[in-house]
Order: C-alpha cells, then sequence, then structure tokens
C-alpha cells in the first residue's frame, strides 16, 4: 500500500499529501531545494457576517406564478434577486521550505507514501552518501515532524525558513522560529472577475483571522542556529524538525479578529502553536512517530481488501503504473480503495473541519470554487465512505458542521422564505453561510437557487444512526435537526394544479432544461427536491418509530409524503429529471441529481419500483460514461446499485486516467493525477472518497432490509476478500468469494436484531454461530434470515449442492 516514484514532483499535483484532520502538508521531496506545502483546516478569509437578502421573500410569490404560467426564463431572472455575497475562501498556510547545500546532481531516487503508516519517505545517493527523509503529520501531538538523515556523518547542511502567500512577519525566540500574519477581510471566487479579488483590513483592526506557524530542529548532532532568515543546521548527520501551527479561529459565529477590549488575536494563535509545540519536545522522535502510527493505524487497520493478483511489479512507479494499468490492475484499484480512506483519516478527525472541497490540501489564495463545501453533491460525497468503511469517528466534523448549518439556517429560512425549521443551500464556509450565494444577482440560478442543501445533509444523520444503532445519538442529535429540516420542508412545499405536492422554485443542480425561449433553470418539482424530501420524511418516519416519540408529526409525514409528485418516466424511457419532460441542454450533463433515489438514498429499487428503477437505468444510460472525476465516482456506485459490476469497473477504469496538471480542463474527461489524487479537472477531493464509496458498494449494500453480498462484483475479480466493512443495522461484515462466488461470510452483530442476508446466487447457505449450526429462514432463493444477538459472530458458509435447504 505505497505511492512510489522515481522523481521528484515538479507540480503541486504530483506531490504527497499527509494530514492529521487539522494540519495538512503537501510534499514535493526535491533535492536541492524541498517544498512543503502547508494548511491549516480553520485558516479562511472572512469572519461572520449576516449574508441573508430579505428581499427574497418578496419575490418569491410573483417567481412561483411565473413557473405557474410556464414563464421559465422570466423566473430565472426573478430568482437573482434572491441571491446573497458568495462565500468566503480556504486559504494556504504557507510554504516549509528547505534548501541543501550537497547541490542538485543525484541518482538512485525514490520517494513513497506508506499509507498503511501514513508515512512519506524521499531517498536520494548523492555521490556515495545516501540522505533520507521521513515525514508524518501526528494527530495525538498535533503537529508536523520530518527527520533528515545522512549516510556519512557531517553530510548533512541545510537551511529551513517559512514563507506564506498571506501577508506575515516572521521573527525568532527560545531557538525557534516563527511566522505570524493574518487573513484577508475578502476574497472573491475563482470564477469571478474584480479589481479587488483579495481583501485585507487593518492589521491592528482587522475582524480576519490571525494565524501563527512554529519551527524547532531536535535531536541532531550538527551545530544549529536560527535568525531571521530561518534554521540553520551544519556538520550533521541527523536532524529533525517540528513544525506546529494554530489560527484565532474560536467557532462559526464568533469574530477571529479584532475586538475592542480583547487580547490580539494573534496571541491566541501563537499560545496555541506554542503549547503544541512544548508538548512535541517533551518527547523523541520514536515516540512521537510509534504515537502517530498506532492511532492512524487504529482506524487505517479495520478494512483489508484483496481483489487479485498485482499486474504490477512491487517497485513500480505510480504514474506508470496508472499510465500502463488503470483499473485493470486489481492492485491498483486496492490502493485507490485504500487512498480514500487514508484521505479521509488525514482530513476529518473528530474536533476539526470537514473535509472540503480539496479536503485541507489547498495552496492557491483564490482555489477553485472557493475550496469551500459545495452541498448539492461534493460535500455530501466527501463522507459516503465515512460509515461503510469503518470510519465512523471521521463522520464527525461533518456531523458538527450540519449543526451549525442548523442554526444559522433557520434565520435563513425565515427571512428568505417565511418558513418554520431551516435551510441551506449549495455553498457554504467556515462561518456556515446558508444563504444563496451569487452576489445578490452576478450567480446563475442553476447552482445558486437550491435550498435543497440542508435536506440532503441530514440524511447523514440518519446513516450515522443507522450503521450504529446509537438510540441515544438518534434521540439527542440527529431527529432534531432532522425533524426541523422537515418543518423547512412542509412548508416550502405547494400544490400544483394537479394537486400533488411540489417544491417551487426548483432547479436541478447546474443543469437546464431547452424551453422556446432557450434554456432555463428554474421551474417546479425537480425529481432530486422530491426525491430527497421522500428521503428525509422517510427517515424521521422510522426515526419516529424507534424513539416512541412525535405519532401526530409522523401521520402528518405519511401524509404530506404520499402527496409528492409522483416520479415519472419520459419520452426516452428515463427517469425525468424535472416534472414536465424537458429536453436536456446536456444529455451528457456531469450531475446526475435525478438518480438520488437510487444512490446514496433508497427510495428506487428494483423489487418496490421496477419500472422506475429500469428508468433510472436508462437515465444514466443516456448520460455516457465519460465525465468529471467526482462524476465518474457517483456513478461507479450507481451502477453498483444497478448490480452491473461490470459497468462499474469500467467507470473504475476511467477514473485511473492519468490526468497531468494544466493538460485538461475539460469537464468531460476526469481521472486521477500521478498522485492519486482526483483530477474533477482541477483537483477535487470528492472523486477519491467516491472511489472508495463506490468500490465498498460492489461487495457490500445494506440500504434495503437485508445485507447483500457481492451485489455487483465484476467479472474481472473472480476471488478475493474484504474484512471489516460495515453495514447498516450495526453489522461489521467480512466475505471470502471465489469463482464470482460467495465462499464464506462473517457477520459480527453490534445489535440485537433479525438479520437478513441476500447472498445473490442462489446457492445453499449453512449459518454457524461458533461450531454450532442455527435454524434460518430462506426467502425465495437467496435471502436468508436469523436471530442476531450483539456482540456475537456468525459465519456464512456455502454448502455442497446436495445439502438441503431445510
Amino acid at each position: 500500500m505505497k505511492l512510489q516514484y522515481v522523481k521528484p514532483a515538479s507540480v503541486w499535483t504530483e506531490a504527497l499529501p499527509i494530514g492529521n484532520g487539522r494540519l495538512g502538508a503537501m510534499i514535493y521531496s526535491g533535492v536541492e531545494r524541498e517544498t512543503i506545502s502547508l494548511n491549516e483546516d480553520t485558516l479562511w478569509s472572512g469572519y461572520p457576517r449576516d449574508w441573508n437578502n430579505p428581499s427574497a421573500r418578496d419575490a418569491l410569490p410573483a417567481i412561483r406564478e411565473l413557473i405557474r404560467q410556464g414563464r421559465y426564463s422570466e423566473a430565472d431572472q426573478l430568482g437573482r434577486k434572491m441571491m446573497g455575497p458568495y462565500t468566503e475562501s480556504y486559504l494556504p498556510f504557507g510554504d516549509l521550505c528547505l534548501r541543501f547545500d550537497h547541490g542538485g546532481v543525484f541518482h538512485s531516487y525514490r520517494r513513497t507514501l506508506d499509507i498503511a503508516k501514513a508515512v512519506q519517505r524521499t531517498e536520494y545517493l548523492i555521490g556515495e552518501v545516501s540522505y533520507t527523509r521521513e515525514c508524518f503529520a501526528s494527530s495525538p501531538d498535533q503537529m508536523i515532524a520530518l527527520r533528515l538523515t545522512s549516510s556519512t556523518p557531517g553530510a548533512l547542511n541545510f537551511h529551513a525558513h517559512l514563507e506564506s502567500p498571506l501577508r506575515y512577519t516572521v521573527k525568532t525566540e527560545e531557538n525557534m522560529y516563527s511566522m505570524s500574519g493574518f487573513a484577508p477581510e475578502r476574497v472573491e471566487p475563482s470564477y469571478v472577475s474584480s479589481d479587488r479579488p483579495i481583501r485585507y483590513g487593518d492589521p491592528e483592526h482587522t475582524a480576519a483571522m490571525a494565524f501563527e506557524g512554529r519551527l524547532a530542529v531536535a535531536e541532531t548532532d550538527g551545530r544549529v542556529t536560527v535568525d531571521a532568515a530561518g534554521i540553520h543546521v551544519l556538520d550533521a548527520s541527523e536532524a529533525v524538525i517540528y513544525f506546529t501551527a494554530a489560527t484565532s479561529f474560536n467557532g462559526f459565529d464568533q469574530i477571529p479578529g479584532h475586538r475592542d477590549g480583547g487580547d490580539h488575536p494573534s496571541a491566541a494563535a501563537a499560545a496555541k502553536a506554542t503549547a503544541c509545540m512544548v508538548g512535541v519536545r517533551s518527547h523523541t522522535w520514536t515516540e512521537l512517530r510509534e504515537r502517530h502510527i498506532n492511532d492512524y493505524r487504529s482506524l487505517y487497520d479495520r478494512v483489508s481488501l484483496r481483489l487479485g493478483e498485482s499486474l504490477a511489479s512491487g517497485d513500480m512507479d505510480t504514474e506508470r503504473r496508472i499510465e500502463q494499468f488503470g483499473a485493470r490492475d486489481p492492485g491498483l484499484v486496492e490502493l485507490l480503495f485504500h487512498y480514500g480512506r487514508y484521505l479521509l483519516i488525514s482530513s476529518s478527525r473528530p474536533g476539526t473541519q470537514a473535509a472540503n472541497l480539496q479536503g485541507i490540501w489547498n495552496a492557491s489564495t483564490r482555489p477553485p470554487w472557493s475550496s469551500n463545501w459545495t452541498l448539492n453533491i461534493n460535500a455530501e460525497m466527501n463522507y459516503w465512505p465515512a460509515e461503510i468503511c469503518n470510519l465512523a469517528e471521521c463522520h464527525q466534523p461533518l456531523l458538527e458542521l450540519i449543526r451549525s448549518l442548523s442554526v444559522n439556517g433557520s434565520d435563513t429560512a425565515a427571512v428568505h422564505y417565511g418558513t418554520r425549521g431551516w435551510t441551506v443551500h449549495h455553498n457554504t464556509d467556515i462561518w456556515a453561510h446558508t444563504a444563496p450565494v451569487g452576489n445578490y444577482g452576478d450567480g446563475d440560478p442553476s447552482w445558486a437557487l437550491w435550498p435543497m442543501g440542508g435536506i440532503w445533509l441530514t440524511q447523514h444523520l440518519w446513516e450515522h444512526y443507522a450503521f450504529s444503532g446509537d438510540e441515544a445519538y438518534l434521540r439527542a442529535v440527529a431527529y432534531p435537526i432532522m425533524k426541523e429540516a422537515s418543518l423547512f420542508a412542509l412548508d416550502w412545499l405547494i400544490e400544483n394544479n394537479e394537486g400533488h405536492l411540489v417544491t417551487s422554485p426548483s432547479t436541478s443542480p447546474e443543469h437546464k432544461f431547452r424551453t422556446s425561449d432557450g434554456t432555463a433553470a428554474i421551474s417546479e418539482g425537480a425529481t432530486m427536491d422530491i426525491s430527497l424530501i421522500w428521503e428525509l420524511f422517510t427517515n424521521c418516519m422510522e426515526a419516529t418509530n424507534i424513539l416512541g416519540a412525535d405519532e401526530d408529526f409522523r401521520e402528518e409525514l405519511i401524509n404530506k409524503r404520499e402527496q409528492l409528485l409522483p416520479l415519472q418516466v419520459g419520452r426516452y424511457g428515463q427517469l425525468q429529471e424535472w416534472s414536465h419532460d424537458f429536453e436536456d441542454e446536456d444529455v451528457f450533463h456531469r450531475h446526475t441529481s435525478h438518480l438520488v433515489g437510487v444512490y446514496p438514498g433508497r427510495q428506487l429499487s428494483a423489487e418496490e419500483s421496477p419500472d422506475l428503477f429500469a428508468a433510472a437505468r436508462t437515465s444514466l444510460e443516456r448520460r455516457g460514461d465519460e465525465s468529471t472525476g467526482w462524476s465518474l465516482g457517483w456513478r461507479v456506485a450507481l451502477w453498483s446499485r444497478f448490480g452491473d459490476g461490470n459497468r462499474a469497473l469500467q467507470l473504475l477504469n476511467h477514473m485511473l486516467r492519468l490526468v497531468k496538471d494544466g493538460e485538461s480542463e475539460r469537464y468531460e474527461h476526469g481521472g486521477v493525477y500521478a498522485s492519486l489524487l482526483g483530477a474533477h479537472p482541477p483537483f477535487q477531493i470528492d472523486g477519491n472518497f467516491a472511489a472508495t464509496a463506490g468500490i465498498a458498494e460492489m461487495l457490500l449494500q445494506s440500504h434495503r432490509s437485508e445485507l447483500m453480498l457481492l451485489p455487483a462484483l465484476p467479472d474481472a475479480w473472480p476471488e478475493g476478500e474484504v474484512r471489516g466493512l460495515r453495514a447498516r443495522g450495526g453489522y461489521e461484515v467480512n466475505i471470502r468469494w471465489k469463482d464470482g462466488k460467495l465462499t464464506e461470510a462473517e457477520i459480527m452483530s453490534r445489535c440485537d436484531n433479525m438479520c437478513s442476508v441476500d447472498v445473490g446466487h442462489g446457492d445453499l447457505i449453512a449459518v454457524y454461530q461458533g461450531e454450532a449450526r442455527i435454524p434460518v429462514q430462506l426467502s425465495g432463493r437467496d435471502v436468508y434470515s436469523f436471530a442476531a444477538e450483539q456482540g456475537i459472530t456468525y459465519r456464512l458458509v456455502r454448502e455442497s449442492a446436495g445439502e438441503s435447504k431445510t
């Protein structure tokens, strides 16, 4: 489980990521000059503001009337009056720069990222002297550590300093080198043209965030000096560098900068960074490395995967491996799967911010799409692997972001729409921005006017319960927020001319339809809206049953769900994307929003809605197999839900196409960079997370009433094993297969449940508790049910063809 290369990174997307959830680094592994690009997950522009637009509520009745009359282009134009300001941007912290005195003529070069230990290593020879560098980001000790060695005593000579694209100063104290600065008060999105795209406040009075980073050297046998130019280590054979950092962020609703009568915010950042450094320097490198690896592996080692023999040699360069094999190499698919888990562990830990569009790794002051949280697909997609891949703790930062959004979103719901509950639109930031963005009319309604973000996000609250069975969490945390989102949905829904409940105005994210007046975005009752509300109402109805609460509310949800506009099949046999059978602006569009009821939802299935399920498949066929990186990942999961493993693998092969930075900005051709990071292009991390979730979905599904084992196994993986996946209902599952069929499975139950398992191929199955065979109920050909007790592991074994099914 290593990424490995025979030359240094030449651009940021070739560098290798490390992270501890809060601190991130991209390591270039240069020889004469090394750059380590640094991030801290709370370093954002701006501060909390009032972004709500009272004119939105005034415009709402007129927009609904235009939609009712079929005047969609006019509704688009009027809809611009409902927009607020753009979100703020996630910012780079800066760079750790190292210059070595040994020159740049080298050989026997190798750089690796061991994702089983979360340790990056660089090795090369200059003459006969061997130089190594090893780097990791520790969660237990909240720092980044770099150890440098030379094989010859006295041959290690280097100079290290920090720099930043933000405004900063440097100083030295107590043998430490520090960099402090402050963020801009405003950063316009990269897609907006502005004469002042980045605006700073007065350094002594700015309300924006302060930051500080610190460097220190330890465990060296060389001479160390520290001055304004940095840290200098001479005549050494080894040295360890520690980096700590912090900001003055103290909550989504708190001003991070200057406040009258308070301490300067830089003092808070300095105190946090210093406290981390003091803690680090009380331990040895060996102790810190062991603590880091043990902490990381406590999460990473929960899941293992074997899909077949790798086609690549053990020392093959990863970039060449991607180019030569793609998904034809089972070992590369395994690496892609685990890399997504590695990235989630590295960018999302309890107490940190949620992983954003780029996880925690960003080098641009105006990053693509502000490197914020895009809620019409991308933020949700980041966390699709969290529960099924046994990383429930890593889900916590998103769940906490949802709580923050529910607070601010209640004001937006009231001001913009006059409703109860809470809402959030397609973009948010660290300040929990909830209004539609677009600079009060400059944005496009196709992405700005989408108030379904809160409704979709609550699916994550429910999933966290569904996989754990934690009723205390459901009662205290998840259900109250879900209920408030349902109240918004109830007030937002209106009756159409046929008496069905629809949303209005309504958009299918980032896609438009054709009319006689051109293309338009706004209509009523887009399929995605209806499906998301169906999912929310269903989850709330189940929650009230489990909790024995809110019976009257449950009855209201049941009645309103029945009144929702029925999903429809269009002229091409496709699931309609809108309430009318409009022509697509782009039949190959990257978003597959109207299929959300297939994945990640559970509204549509072959058993309960065969016609709509078949129409959804036709829609996916029409979309085609070429798209952006993240969209390809979603399609892997969708084809898995349709039970077509070969098609899912074909999409994985498209994902594992090499994209080189700057070579292509075409939306229709996604893939991965040499670092295996997802290429939209440009870089977005959601493709990595979607790939991991999609591969898991090929092997295990639990969105229906039973566990489905190997539901979308491709022919190219005839033999293999996966261990440690989780299923809804509180199960942990291990699966082994041979000749494309289940041979054995182990199911450990964390709750007392009736467990139903669909083995999917009609063979005879025996269920054992220990050595004792237990009775089962057989439904149809393939579904075996048995009483599962908490804490017990059950073993399912394929029997010989002659045995009885009784």
